[in-house]
């Protein structure tokens, strides 16, 4: 996956928001645009590794994390 990648992901804001919010606005997300590529989960809850990696694997979606900070995740997830 490529800054281009992450420059047309449809973006999730999930920042302040406790688990399980960022895992179901993703699956929002998914539902919501389907066929579109790339998604970018911006998160602020530790929990959310394991829930969005987890669910990406369970469900063959690509996942890249980057820990932004102490409190700040960042997935690119390819579709």
């Amino acid at each position: 996956m490529s800054e281009n990648s992450a420059a047309s992901a449809i973006m999730i804001d999930a920042i302040g928001k406790p688990c399980p919010m960022p895992l179901l606005m993703l699956k929002k997300a998914l539902k919501l645009h389907a066929g579109q590529a790339f998604f970018l989960l911006k998160s602020s809850d530790p929990h959310s590794q394991q829930d969005v990696l987890r669910y990406c694997q369970m469900h063959a979606l690509s996942c890249r994390l980057d820990k932004i900070s102490d409190d700040e995740y960042h997935y690119l997830i390819e579709s």
